[in-house]
């Protein structure tokens, strides 16, 4: 059943008036009989879901594609389309009786219907409703390389909401909204006007019977009276036009209730305000043609000021291209005047409709859709051409307020759509994997992907998804990822999000060792000083850590002293008496300072002990601190802790210097080398070499490794004896030069 306009039932034409009259689409118009012939005794008495019948819908959106340019081979689609769903192998049957072409068409358009379908069902109320725009936007997009399903859709839509209007049957809102917010726009930026206007009118007219009632009554109140003087005015320019030798075709211009309704709503105008319900339209044989004709009217009529727009120079978004301008009539009244060429009428009708051969034609496919490799640079052009305008289209809808942002100016081979089992869109980067796909849906997903199908076929984790692809993850209850996903080679990874998520997790599970280790130092040491009832979140808060495993944290990796944490648990010393400084004299008050000693400055012979914490060395810079019963402990002044004592008690800081040694052998003094490197076979066996060949004495070795995002990270830490800390600036240079190693320190 074909309908008018508004979906008024008109007498079903003969599917020979569908057939284009150029020798060129005569197999195509046979091919198009037989696909309804094929789809007739399968679609007959069979009932969508929207209550229409499925042959009359069918011969309704074949009709629709006849109005936009579509080739007989396009309109065929729409019956096979149908038919498929009352066929077992659709793909298969298709393939084989039209080829593979229509095949991939009705595979195509099938997939998107039905995750439509299940994305509607999905929804629960009315707050979700912006949702359900979106994943339709994205499933158009997600089809958008194959040009003729994305027509198929705004046909079929079309036909539905006519069908609605014409059988007065209550159309349900959301699906109105979705044609509204989805489906009009998206003709619009295809520049298919003549959907566009009739999609948004219908929509309006179902969302908001009222207002769409109150603007159409406005229209009609006025109709006769409006159309005699749209009529003089066209006469009065066409006759003027000829009279000055300009060859122009002088034509009335249908209204558009709902753009009516929304230019009043969006500037506060009342029905006489708005200049385009009164129009014309002139169409010249060429661009000069426009701005003569331009000039022309110009002369004859009054112009609006400001209401004049050049679309030719500067066209819409959509390729929109057009002459428009504001004038007022013998009677004072405004008249919208549209001057364009005819291929500027073609495409404001028809949009890319106009421009495309939807034929086949052997391996390219149609022109612009195909995805072979061997398309033309024309074709390629035109087909991303397209893609753009689709792209662009999802920008202006991100910044209306869409809630999923889109990838602002990437290009159109740079991103892919693939769904869910549940139909959920979900967009990544060209080139994704299944592993890309599930991190995207959920960190811990990703983390658990072990295998996936993609259509319902298993397939390896490193395969490339397409857009359209329906991607399942198989997951394990409990696990981490893989470090062979970071290996570019092996293509596991495409999006940057996924690598940093698993870079993430092992520098995760390296912290948590860390910590770990950092925790067992610290309670072994509140053991020893039996403070185990303390609080290990208190404790970390009195030396100025946000918690525990922050403090935890830089003891595990060696960049915090045990000694500080027992300065603090231990209570503070009062100063020492006379007596006690004394009783830290040496029994041998005439034994000179040992070798290589220290010289306690301005005191004779007290004890001396080196710090562990610092481990000083000559010829460092050295402080002394009293300390009960063990006398003055020498540290560096460098020293965090000697600082931190200093500032608690200035007054047990003693000065100290290096003693001159004594004999001909020199004091060695110990101290601890710091190594981080990447870890590997034989590098503990390198760097002792390297030491051994120095002559430096390692009297202990620490070591631990660790995996990571780099593959494996191994701590050393080395206690060395040395005469002289200037000897061990040389040798720690010639440590850092070993394959594999970070960093060298002295701690």
């Amino acid at each position: 059943m074909k309908t008018g306009l508004l979906g008024a039932p008109q007498a079903a034409a003969p599917i020979v008036a569908l057939v284009d009259e150029h020798p060129d689409a005569v197999a195509e118009a046979a091919q198009l009989v037989r696909a309804r012939a094929f789809a007739e005794p399968l679609l007959m008495g069979q009932w969508l879901d929207t209550g229409e019948d499925a042959l009359a819908h069918a011969d309704a959106v074949a009709a629709i594609l006849l109005g936009i340019g579509a080739a007989p081979s396009m309109r065929a689609a729409a019956y096979l389309v149908y038919a498929a769903d009352y066929l077992n192998k659709p793909e298969e049957v298709v393939a084989k009786a039209f080829g593979p072409s229509h095949a991939s068409l009705v595979a195509g358009t099938r997939k998107l219907v039905q995750l439509q379908r299940a994305a509607r069902e999905a929804q629960l109320g009315q707050d979700q409703r912006a949702m359900q725009t979106e994943r339709v936007r994205k499933m158009l997009l997600a089809f958008s390389r194959d040009l003729r399903v994305v027509l198929l859709r705004l046909a079929s839509r079309l036909q539905t909401l006519r069908y609605f209007a014409a059988s007065k049957t209550p159309c349900p809102s959301a699906l109105a909204a979705e044609s509204l917010q989805v489906f009009a726009p998206l003709a619009n930026r295809l520049g298919i006007w003549q959907i566009k206007w009739e999609l948004e009118d219908l929509s309006f007219r179902f969302l908001e019977p009222e207002s769409y009632r109150k603007v159409a009554r406005l229209l009609d109140e006025t109709r006769v009276e409006r159309e005699q003087r749209v009529e003089t005015f066209r006469q009065h320019l066409n006759d003027d036009l000829t009279a000055h030798g300009l060859r122009a075709e002088v034509q009335g211009r249908p209204k558009n209730i709902y753009s009516i309704w929304k230019k009043m709503q969006g500037k506060g105008l009342d029905f006489e305000h708005v200049f385009d319900v009164r129009a014309v339209r002139v169409v010249v044989p060429d661009v000069a043609g426009c701005y003569a004709v331009l000039g022309r009217v110009h002369e004859l009529f009054k112009a609006v000021p400001g209401e004049f727009d050049d679309y030719i120079e500067r066209p819409k978004p959509n390729g929109y291209q057009s002459l428009h301008t504001v004038v007022l009539d013998a009677h004072e009244r405004a008249v919208e005047v549209q001057i364009r060429t005819p291929a500027m009428h073609e495409h404001a009708e028809h949009g890319v409709a106009a421009h495309w051969a939807y034929k086949d034609a052997g391996a390219k496919g149609y022109a612009g859709v195909s995805a072979d490799a061997d398309l033309s640079v024309t074709v390629a052009e035109a087909r991303k051409a397209v893609l753009r305008q689709l792209l662009a289209w999802e920008r202006d809808f991100t910044e209306q307020g869409a809630h999923a942002p889109a990838a602002g100016g990437a290009a159109p081979d740079e991103r892919i759509y693939v769904f869910t089992p549940g139909a959920a869109v979900v967009e990544l980067p060209a080139g994704a994997t299944p592993i890309d796909f599930a991190y995207t849906v959920h960190t811990d997903l990703g983390h658990r992907c072990r295998g996936a199908k993609v259509d319902g076929v298993m397939v390896p984790l490193n395969t490339p998804l397409q857009s359209g692809q329906t991607v399942e993850v198989n997951a394990v209850k409990e696990g981490g990822p893989s470090l062979d996903w970071l290996n570019a080679e092996l293509g596991y990874l495409k999006s940057s999000r996924s690598k940093t998520k698993v870079r993430a997790w092992y520098n995760a599970l390296a912290q948590n060792a860390t910590i770990a280790r950092g925790r067992e130092a610290v309670e072994k040491l509140l053991q020893r000083e039996g403070k185990t009832a303390i609080k290990l979140d208190d404790l970390a808060s009195q030396l100025g850590f946000n918690n525990a495993d922050a403090l935890f944290e830089v003891v595990g990796k060696d960049e915090f002293s045990l000694r500080t944490i027992e300065t603090l648990l231990r209570p503070t010393e009062a100063p020492l008496t006379p007596d006690e400084v004394i009783a830290l004299r040496r029994s041998d008050p005439d034994a000179r300072t040992p070798q290589g000693g220290v010289l306690v400055v301005g005191v004779e012979s007290l004890m001396t002990s080196l710090a562990r914490c610092c481990r000083p060395a000559p010829p460092d810079a050295i402080g002394g601190y009293v300390t009960r019963g063990k006398g003055v402990a020498v540290h560096r002044t460098a020293c965090t802790n000697f600082h931190e004592m200093s500032a608690r008690a200035p007054e047990r800081v003693i000065g100290v210097a290096w003693g001159a040694p004594r004999g001909d052998k020199a004091a060695l003094y110990p101290v601890d080398v710091i190594v981080e490197a990447s870890d590997r076979q034989g590098l503990l066996r390198d760097i002792s070499e390297l030491f051994a060949k120095e002559k430096m004495n390692v009297t202990g070795v620490q070591t631990r490794s660790v995996r990571d995002s780099q593959g494996g990270t191994a701590w050393m830490s080395f206690t060395i004896e040395v005469a002289d800390s200037a000897r061990l600036t040389q040798v720690l240079g010639l440590v850092g030069r070993v394959s594999g190693v970070r960093s060298v320190r002295r701690k």
